[in-house]
């Protein structure tokens, strides 16, 4: 089907703008979305491999709800990163529309969003938005859910599937558009919706899946491959294979330090294969990853040199400004090689010429080794092929004996895709969402929450579960020994601080933890403790060995079910996640702190920013208390930037952070107000140069 052929059935801009992106005819699954009704506004679940043209069918949605039926539409994705990229692509294609993005802080009820037409936020923020209410919700005509599939997922598909029962509840006269490369039951997703389904396996470049040993990959499609290469591991052959055909390849390992390791082992082999032209460039991205931080830390360093080498490691514990270097040098071709952990598997679009999963285990806390689904593999390999530059994409795991080609074989290469099954009949998941039904006035009445659930995808596939409503009965019956929720014969309603917790976006064992232990926590090491030992900072750091000598102290904030329950019986984990950032607000160096804690540096900031947020809660929850939040807000300060105490005047000021509010102090200049009175700007100029020593003194001066 041609795209002029939708004329009147999809508005001209529309058209025009694919015109500019050399959109001529519809994919296959694009066709088939068409004729499901895609345009009359019929609910879709679209199950299609990556690259196949899933985002342009939501496109299509949105933009004939907001231009015709003069409606709001809406994009959840499950990762911020994977938000903000769809954001910056539909900003660039269609600047007639007013498009937001909302994926921060999750206290913010984000009223500015109702002057936008299309908004794209994380499934969390979305979430947020609907527990405090939203004025704008009923001008809502399309909603969007990318990687449908993570319903699956124990951490993020309860949530998703929640935040979607009830849009179909409120929203039950918008299109819904649910996407996904991976859904092995997808016919039961669509009887769930109550929707159409496009189910295609088409791709615009073709993969080839199979399994490598000793040099030879054998592939699904029955032909085998010898591999252009004398190196002597697999990871090594299969690099330089695709380096001597001029490709890119990504490599996924289970842990940062495997892919960290696999990077260093194969940088070699990358350096040879480098362009001249090629390495100027590599060295400029480099420079640009060592200076992330204010100080380099030791994975800083190894990084930058290796990019220098044309390869790079890819994973959670980079900071953003280094993972942007390593995405945007990857995407104008001047990396050839990504060893990635499965960061990559969702979010990002970076596909490359081959794909290797070259671990199929995974460790999981309580289970040990486990072996990844066969979703998650078919995820990882949907990288593979780069349309406009690679005519097919191959994708491979690595076998040591013929015995485990066969078993890899058997289990992920002639292999169905494994059904999506909800997660949400656990104990923990709910009682977030029950408090938040009743806090935000959405249910009242136990009979009535059971009804909601039964509507979920739980409820579709197991029906009536009476372990469903007895933890149902559970949880009611702990938030209200929690005073978070009152029972006025048989109707519930939410207690101030009951209503305050969801709001926050806590969880409420969390909330309860941080009630009995702001009284008790008198010091900065209590303090932050305190934060340290919820779910949220999950996963805490590596044990120091100076926990043991100082945990004693501390002892008195410990003795509680609640604690022993959010710490597994191991408290010295969330205490030594509380040293480390006290040694943070102590002003150690960044590379010592990761070092010993086991901590990357996007780690580490990832704990420093849940801290801030959990601080934030735990001062509200103080007022609520009618206790002074002052020294948790003096915490929270000093943890933001990684301060001591004497620097909180003077990171009152842009631009002056943890290093450039310690020169100014060792200067003699202790306040904003001696600073006015003794520096001028050229004397922060000197410090600081030009542009910056502009900017703070326009602040002093002012």
């Amino acid at each position: 089907m041609r795209m002029t052929e939708l004329k009147g059935r999809l508005p001209d801009e529309v058209i025009a703008e694919a015109a500019k992106r050399g959109v001529v005819e519809l994919t296959p699954p694009q066709e088939i979305a068409v004729n499901e009704g895609l345009l009359s506004g019929r609910s879709i679940v679209v199950a299609a491999p990556t690259a196949s043209g899933k985002t342009f069918i939501a496109e299509m949605a949105m933009l004939r709800t907001v231009l015709w039926q003069f409606k709001k539409a809406v994009y959840i994705a499950p990762m911020r990163a994977l938000a903000s990229e769809k954001y910056d692509e539909f900003k660039s294609s269609y600047p007639f529309v007013k498009v937001a993005l909302s994926i921060g802080d999750l206290d913010s009820l984000d009223s500015w969003l109702g002057e936008y037409d299309i908004i794209f936020v994380s499934t969390e923020k979305f979430d947020s938005l609907m527990r405090r209410g939203i004025s704008w919700l009923e001008s809502i005509g399309c909603i969007i859910f990318d990687e449908i599939h993570l319903l699956d997922e124990i951490g993020r598909g309860p949530t998703l599937e929640i935040l979607l029962t009830r849009l179909k509840r409120v929203c039950s006269d918008a299109q819904f558009i649910a996407l996904s490369a991976t859904i092995g039951n997808a016919q039961e997703l669509r009887d769930w919706l109550g929707s159409g389904l496009v189910e295609s396996s088409y791709r615009p470049v073709p993969l080839e899946k199979g399994v490598e040993l000793e040099g030879i990959v054998s592939y699904l499609n029955g032909k085998e491959e010898r591999l252009e290469s004398e190196g002597k591991t697999p990871e090594a052959r299969i690099t330089e294979d695709t380096l001597r055909r001029g490709k890119q390849a990504i490599l996924f390992y289970a842990t940062k330090r495997n892919a960290e390791a696999g990077a260093e082992r194969l940088s070699k082999l990358t350096a040879r294969y480098l362009k001249e032209e090629t390495k100027p460039l590599l060295m400029e991205s480099g420079k640009r990853i060592l200076s992330a931080l204010g100080k380099p830390t030791l994975q800083c360093e190894k990084l930058s040199g290796l990019v220098g080498n044309g390869i790079a490691f890819h994973h959670s514990g980079l900071v953003n400004e280094q993972r942007r270097e390593v995405e945007d040098a990857f995407k104008n071709g001047e990396i050839k090689v990504l060893c990635s952990t499965t960061t990559l598997g969702i979010g990002v679009n970076l596909p490359a010429h081959t794909v290797v999963v070259r671990d199929t285990t995974r460790y999981r806390g309580g289970e040990g080794s486990v072996k990844i689904g066969a979703n998650e593999v078919a995820q990882l390999f949907g990288r593979a092929g780069r349309p406009k530059y690679d005519t097919e994409g191959r994708a491979m795991l690595i076998a040591r004996s013929k015995a485990e080609l066969k078993e890899l074989w058997k289990r992920y290469i002639d292999a169905e895709l494994s059904p999506i099954v909800s997660k949400i009949g656990v104990l923990p998941v709910l009682r977030m969402h029950l408090l938040s039904f009743i806090a935000s006035g959405f249910l009242h009445r136990e009979d009535s929450m059971l009804g909601f659930l039964s509507e979920t995808f739980y409820g579709y596939q197991y029906g009536s579960s009476e372990e469903l409503k007895r933890i149902t009965t559970m949880v009611l019956r702990e938030l209200q020994e929690w005073k978070f929720i009152e029972d006025n014969e048989g109707i519930f309603s939410a207690t101030r601080i009951g209503r305050r917790v969801s709001e926050l976006y806590i969880n409420p064992i969390s909330a309860k933890w941080m009630i009995d232990s702001i009284p008790k926590a008198k010091d900065d090491l209590g303090i932050l403790f305190m934060v340290s030992n919820t779910p949220e900072m999950v996963p805490y750091s590596k044990v120091a060995e100076d926990a043991w000598e100082r945990m004693p102290d501390y002892n008195h904030l410990i003795d509680s079910e609640f604690a022993y329950q959010l710490s597994h019986y191991e408290p010295e984990r969330p205490f030594s996640t509380a040293l480390m950032l006290d040694e943070w607000i102590s002003e150690a160096n960044e590379y010592l702190i990761t070092k010993k804690y086991g901590e990357t540096p996007g780690s580490l900031f990832t704990k420093i920013q849940n801290a801030d947020w959990l601080l934030h809660a735990s001062a509200e929850i103080a007022r609520l208390m009618h206790m002074s939040p002052a020294k948790i807000l003096e915490v929270r300060v000093r943890t933001k930037y990684g301060i001591k105490k004497e620097l909180l005047d003077l990171v009152r000021l842009e631009q002056v952070g943890r290093v450039r509010a310690r020169v100014l102090h060792s200067g003699n200049i202790r306040s904003v107000a001696e600073l006015r009175e003794k520096g001028s700007e050229a004397m922060l100029t000197k410090l600081f140069g030009r542009e910056v020593a502009q900017k703070i003194w326009a602040q002093v001066s002012a």
